[in-house]
């Protein structure tokens, strides 16, 4: 009977103690750093890359990066033909990088071009008899209203983002019709009619040349695979 009482005192002051020692147990638990799983991936490793958000974008808009380097060569024998080599290979890459990420393919850009200064022989310095300046004829207001300075327009760098930027605009406009937004490009009425007939043509040639350029790959594919 006595042992019982001892044991019964000693649990006694073993529960006294720890609800004297409570508070400071509390306090020491919640000033313990937080515990971080060590799977947990780095906050840089989620973040992409700024050229595979381009990549991503480019993906998402329907347009293979494969098929818009299957259009820099045709476009570049395209401008060859109304400029010296190094130009129409300039001309050429504008079109495949100033079109990354966005709506429009390479040959969306070479068209305008080859339609509005191919009769210049896609001179920087054309300037239309309404005051259009560049390869992509952009008047003065609209390189204003995109950022640019009219004489900029004569840098063929800020004069294709410029056009890039106005073809989006036009776009909007247009409700997504890509046809109507080229249409826009140039204007309303007979005049801009004309300019997107011209504009399907010159985009015919385009493609037929792309055409021939995909059959002769798959005819090098095939040799190769028999060999």
């Amino acid at each position: 009977m006595q042992k019982i009482t001892l044991i019964k005192k000693f649990s006694w002051l073993i529960f006294g103690m720890l609800l004297a020692w409570s508070p400071m147990l509390f306090v020491a638990c919640s000033q313990a750093p937080p515990f971080v799983s060590s799977h947990t991936p780095p906050e840089d490793d989620l973040q992409e890359t700024s050229l595979e958000k381009e990549i991503r974008t480019v993906m998402e808009k329907g347009i293979s990066l494969d098929e818009r380097k299957r259009q820099v060569p045709v476009i570049e024998r395209a401008f060859a033909r109304l400029a010296n080599p190094e130009r129409a290979r300039n001309l050429a890459a504008l079109c495949y990088f100033k079109t990354l990420g966005t709506p429009f393919s390479p040959l969306d850009l070479a068209e305008i071009a080859l339609v509005e200064t191919g009769g210049h022989r896609l001179s920087s310095s054309a300037t239309s008899v309404k005051g259009a300046i560049g390869v992509w004829q952009l008047m003065p207001t609209q390189a204003r209203s995109h950022g640019y300075s009219p004489a900029e327009m004569r840098n063929d760098e800020k004069c294709a983002e410029a056009a890039v930027r106005t073809l989006l605009s036009k776009l909007a406009i247009a409700d997504g019709n890509m046809d109507r937004a080229k249409k826009f490009y140039c204007g309303v009425g007979p005049q801009a009619d004309a300019y997107l007939r011209k504009l399907k043509l010159t985009r015919q040639a385009l493609l037929e040349d792309l055409d021939r350029s995909r059959a002769t790959l798959a005819a090098n594919d095939k040799e190769l695979s028999i060999q």
